[in-house]
């Protein structure tokens, strides 16, 4: 196996789940919970996992994680942590099963309410590491979720904040591209892109991490690459691996922080009336936002396009919707059910989210609703 040892500890190859078990061990733990998803069970991937990684099939299982991961699954999961005496989480899926067993893991041990420990409400010193440890397993090749330091979630008031610290990092990703075989083809798509939004974004950050920029260049390089044959062509396993180690690369270099295509797709994906897709909305909304921050980030527009084998001056953002069109993925965000009405509460929520202080350009919400109104 393939150890890499970078804001925490990776175990990245095909077959990388039969290490489960050994990995509980090495923590100190024997009684996990698993936290996951309907779709994963009907899939056939827990089965999978129960089968592979030696943890038993007595062990308890909470699937509730809703599409969105909310306040409200979080101290259910909770609940069934308490109830099954567990010591630990083990969170398979998608970001948002991820996420939400992230959230576990904190409200296991951290009191009441949830909120104080959103980022933007002063939370990160109130978030220690005295917590059950989580081992992530993604079976979706897009969020970076696996190594992120931040559970997004949305509260039961409507609005979708970030949790953010050291201590979020999951303590183990068992990153297993075999697990991602059966991803259907607009997933695959629209979570790729998810990656490709996450490379971009951290790269165009003006913090100073040049380990990073390296990795987010790296990663972006690998998804463009290989995006396209991963949905076109699902059993593609070194497709499937690309991807995989895209995704992971995109959330090793979440510590630069995200940009403004995330201001905006956090709150969006809060709508109670919609049920958005994260990776769906980053895609839209990349083009806009490229156009937006050029003025300001040109040199690395330039190494950008050096990384993606484009000619000079090629347009970036007419590059990304090109690949999102054959994609099959949406152009508008009117294609998914957002309207005009909105755009203000939006904009409000979205200069207020963690992800806009490390945008290259300064955004205001006049700004914001003029991007969202190129995206419409």
């Amino acid at each position: 196996m393939a150890l890499i040892q970078y804001l925490t500890r990776i175990q990245f190859e095909a077959g990388a789940i039969s290490l489960l078990a050994d990995e509980l061990r090495r923590l100190g733990a024997s009684r996990p919970l698993i936290v996951t998803d309907k779709g994963i069970v009907a899939a056939g991937i827990l089965s999978t996992v129960l089968a592979k990684s030696g943890i038993g099939l007595e062990t308890a299982v909470f699937d509730e994680t809703p599409e969105n991961p909310t306040e409200a699954a979080a101290y259910q999961a909770v609940r069934h942590f308490q109830e099954a005496d567990c010591d630990s989480i083990v969170a398979i899926g998608g970001g948002s099963s991820i996420d939400l067993g992230k959230a576990v893991s904190l409200l296991a041990t951290h009191p009441s309410p949830l909120e104080q420990y959103a980022v933007i409400l002063g939370g990160l010193s109130r978030i220690t590491p005295n917590k059950p440890p989580v081992i992530a397993v993604p079976t979706t090749a897009g969020t970076g979720s696996e190594v992120g330091r931040a559970a997004l979630l949305t509260l039961d008031d409507g609005r979708k904040l970030g949790f953010i610290s050291p201590y979020m990092i999951p303590n183990v990703a068992l990153c297993d591209p075999d697990l991602t075989l059966g991803l259907p083809p607009y997933l695959t798509a629209a979570t790729g892109m998810d990656a490709v939004t996450h490379c971009i974004e951290t790269f165009l950050s003006p913090n100073f991490n040049p380990v990073a920029d390296a990795i987010a260049l790296d990663g972006l390089a690998r998804a463009v690459r290989w995006i396209e044959v991963a949905t076109h062509d699902g059993s593609n396993r070194t497709a499937r691996s690309e991807m995989m180690m895209a995704a992971l690369q995109g959330g090793l270099t979440f510590q630069k922080g995200l940009g403004a295509v995330h201001s905006l797709s956090h709150p969006l994906g809060g709508l109670k009336s919609l049920k958005l897709h994260h990776g769906t909305l980053n895609a839209v909304l990349l083009p806009a936002v490229l156009r937006y921050n050029v003025v300001d980030a040109e040199e690395k527009y330039a190494r950008i396009r050096i990384a993606l084998g484009l000619q000079e001056g090629t347009d970036l953002a007419d590059e990304m919707a090109r690949l999102s069109q054959r994609l099959g993925l949406p152009a508008t965000l009117s294609q998914v059910g957002v309207t005009a009405d909105s755009f203000e509460k939006i904009a409000g929520y979205a200069v207020e989210d963690h992800s806009t202080a490390s945008n290259p350009r300064p955004v205001a919400a006049r700004d914001f609703i003029r991007i969202l109104e190129k995206s419409l």
